[in-house]
């Protein structure tokens, strides 16, 4: 064991004193396997901003830190403390600890929350948070880390927007920067998969058919169109932050997708007869086959502009062996 990552936490218990125990009784088994280890261990603490706070959980975390700074130094290893804000992101647990996550839920459910107590509040993405961890392995330090600071009204109006556009037919809300498309994704995994898949009004006259596959409120993108032959299959990887679209144009295909960590996969079935498409959740493993017996025709579209160099791509197989 070179380095432990103490991520492990109690926020919410039957009173403020579990609270604040049960994060000290965490550190206090770790601080505890690194004395028993008898030699150097770094370990790298997700502390929070509250820590500097007199409230349960803050005096819980602060007083963690300080014993597991202890249980380092005496081994002759390196301990960062690194102060995280709120953070929020795909999965998180709705009615709980975020309200991100809570109104996430709600909103994609087609409920209108209601704000309490508006105040501004500094959020971080949990990809990001897990980043500034990892930036921190083999370091001595105590940092706070930044927040992007946001209403909490703000963040309903952003959510109800994206609802507004994107839940009736697919339309890709403004993405400004990076806390947006990271809040969209967020919201997008709340509304997967109940929400998929979405049919676009289709236009026809005597030449043909004619309908959209994609409408963007700006930012860069890039669609692509593939045949597949009968049979074959494109995918099995995953994304950490690239917004994909699959269309179906012609042919009958089956898109598979497994939730990174998770056993249970989705499968959807999609006909060119009835042209149809279903967007890529981040963090979610996927797949296209053609299950017909012609060529399959596809349109890819994504936020970004293919970088290859950092393609946001990770291999792996919706279908474990």
């Amino acid at each position: 064991m070179d380095t432990v990552l103490h991520v492990a936490g109690v926020n919410r218990a039957g009173s403020d004193a579990e609270v604040e125990r049960g994060n000290l009784d965490a550190a206090a088994s770790l601080a505890a396997a690194v004395r028993e280890t008898g030699r150097p261990v770094d370990v790298v603490y997700a502390n929070s901003i509250q820590a500097q706070l007199d409230n349960a959980y803050g005096r819980g975390k602060s007083a963690a830190a300080a014993l597991l700074s202890q249980a380092v130094a005496a081994s002759g290893g390196r301990f960062a403390d690194l102060l995280l804000p709120n953070l929020f992101g795909e999965h998180g647990r709705p009615g709980y600890n975020s309200f991100v996550a809570t109104f996430a839920h709600e909103v994609a459910a087609g409920r209108r929350p209601t704000v309490t107590g508006d105040r501004e509040v500094p959020l971080l993405h949990a990809q990001r948070a897990a980043a500034e961890l990892i930036g921190s392995i083999g370091r001595t330090e105590r940092r706070t880390v930044a927040g992007e600071p946001r209403g909490i009204s703000e963040v309903l109006g952003l959510l109800e927007q994206t609802h507004a556009l994107y839940a009736t037919r697919g339309e890709v809300p403004p993405l400004p920067g990076k806390f947006e498309v990271d809040l969209f994704n967020t919201y997008r995994a709340a509304a997967f998969p109940q929400m998929w898949p979405l049919t676009p009004q289709v236009h026809a006259d005597p030449r043909g058919e004619l309908f959209e596959t994609l409408r963007s409120h700006g930012g860069t993108g890039q669609a692509f169109v593939s045949t597949t032959r009968p049979g074959q299959s494109r995918g099995d990887h995953y994304h950490l932050n690239k917004v994909e679209r699959f269309f179906i144009v012609r042919g009958e295909a089956e898109i598979s997708l497994r939730r990174l960590l998770h056993d249970d996969v989705v499968t959807f079935r999609l006909s060119g007869e009835r042209p149809s498409f279903v967007d890529m959740p981040t963090l979610w493993v996927h797949a296209i086959r053609n299950v017909g017996d012609d060529d399959l025709v596809t349109m890819f579209w994504a936020d970004q502009l293919l970088d290859p160099e950092s393609p946001d791509q990770y291999a792996e197989k919706v279908h474990r062996p």
